[in-house]
């Protein structure tokens, strides 16, 4: 059994806990608790974080303890939402995700970038993730091996018809999340393509396994912006470095959370 598989009892509770490091990072900072957005959002590119600081529309949040990351405001679907840019890979994301829901978080979404393996039209494009091919290591330390970490069905539902009913196309699927983007190797990217994945991405495995064992609300989407680098002037994600079309798409989906978000 590999080192990643061995010693995992995943009924017993971690010693290390999110609140414990909130509250000595607290301490060290000489910040009183301070409930967190119940809705948020990561950006692990962070380019929707430097458009909207570089508009003026993001406020840093004081009471954010993190000792990594800023978390920003701003407002989005007529609510106050909170972001975290660039927690890039499925370790940090979920040190975050853990840390966001330690903190009065109720709802997450993550928006990522994310290389296509399946085409399903000219990138760039959306896809809500359904699932997640489970190639990186995080998830193992939260849920049993599976081939698959599965997104909330009616999360999913809800998302899709959200954009639906704003004329904003997106695709439902699956990718395939993996901890090594420099190691797509030919064999690697057709056998997640003969699995159904759209594309490939470094965080939803870990984010739908850790919300599949918490009973954290995540949705995670990928926005596929390239083809690994394969043609010319790949990486283009459209006006304002793609952010106009990902907080439409965000704006949408955080529109139908009043139905199980309360606001703060």
């Amino acid at each position: 059994m590999p080192p990643i598989l061995d010693n995992k009892d995943l009924s017993a509770p971690s010693v290390f806990r999110p609140a414990a490091l909130l509250r000595e990072a607290r301490r060290q900072k000489s910040l009183a608790p301070a409930d967190v957005p119940p809705v948020c959002i990561l950006d692990p590119d962070g380019d929707m974080v430097r458009r909207l600081r570089q508009d003026g529309r993001a406020q840093p949040f004081a009471g954010w303890p993190c000792y990594h990351t800023r978390l920003d405001t701003f407002t989005l679907a007529n609510r106050t939402v909170g972001i975290v840019g660039c927690a890039v890979g499925a370790p940090f994301a979920v040190l975050v995700a853990e840390e966001l829901f330690a903190s009065g978080c109720r709802f997450l979404l993550s928006l990522t970038s994310a290389g296509q393996i399946t085409p399903s039209g000219p990138t760039p494009y959306f896809v809500i993730i359904d699932r997640a091919l489970r190639d990186e290591g995080t998830s193992y330390h939260y849920a049993a091996p599976s081939d698959y970490a599965n997104a909330d069905a009616g999360l999913v539902a809800r998302a899709a018809g959200a954009l639906k009913q704003r004329n904003i196309a997106a695709f439902v699927g699956p990718t395939w999340t993996t901890d090594a983007p420099f190691r797509e190797t030919e064999h690697a990217i057709e056998a997640a393509r003969s699995k159904g994945a759209l594309a490939v991405e470094m965080e939803a495995a870990a984010l739908y396994a850790f919300a599949g064992t918490s009973g954290a609300a995540v949705l995670c989407l990928a926005h596929v912006t390239n083809t690994m680098g394969q043609l010319e002037q790949d990486f283009e994600k459209g006006e304002a470095d793609g952010t106009a079309d990902a907080l439409a798409v965000l704006d949408a989906i955080v529109g139908i959370s009043e139905a199980f978000v309360p606001r703060d």
